[in-house]
């Protein structure tokens, strides 16, 4: 936490208006919360969340600790069941993010920068151009901050094969061009 607030130091708005973040264990979104807090910033924590998983479910009612059905195709955040390390009291506001949205905007993301990103930095920017978008919509100025968590090396025969989405009828094209929209405007609009 405090190597991200350091590097903000040379940017326009060094103390972000949001951070977010994806929950596996919690640890992540604890350990930035804990340190929004302590130092007592302005700075909102959002949870980025698989739809398949139980985190942002949990913020909206604290006795659902658990969900069933098919898990997300995200790896490495989202869960079945909340896990201790999880503190809900310090997350503002979580993003429930389909995975064709998370996918796409990995690949979204992948092709603008030059470098492969996975399913959950995916689900970051998608939670990412919704508050943006939101900002920019009430004229608010300010930062928003998010971490390339994986690479998407690894998914190359998975999320990033487009014979592996059609074997599931998983049509990510319009969740990407919402992501394409979404850096040449600045607004993210729905792509259901």
């Amino acid at each position: 936490a405090e190597s991200i607030f350091a590097q903000m130091t040379r940017e326009e708005h060094p103390i972000p208006a949001w951070v977010v973040t994806g929950a596996g264990t919690g640890g992540t979104s604890a350990t930035l919360g804990r340190f929004i807090r302590y130092r007592r910033l302005p700075t909102r924590l959002c949870l980025a969340d698989p739809e398949a998983s139980v985190f942002h479910r949990h913020l909206a009612d604290r006795g659902i600790g658990t969900v069933s059905g098919p898990p997300s195709l995200v790896e490495g955040i989202g869960r079945p069941r909340c896990e201790p390390s999880f503190i809900p009291e310090l997350i503002d506001r979580a993003c429930a993010v389909p995975d064709a949205a998370s996918i796409a905007a990995a690949r979204v993301l992948s092709r603008r920068i030059g470098r492969s990103c996975g399913g959950s930095t995916g689900t970051n920017l998608w939670a990412v151009a919704r508050i943006a978008g939101e900002m920019a919509a009430r004229g608010e100025e300010g930062s928003v901050v998010t971490l390339l968590c994986d690479s998407g090396e690894r998914y190359s025969s998975t999320l990033l094969d487009d014979a592996w989405l059609r074997q599931r009828n998983i049509d990510i094209r319009p969740a990407e061009d919402a992501m394409e929209r979404f850096f040449e405007t600045g607004v993210l609009g729905s792509f259901t």
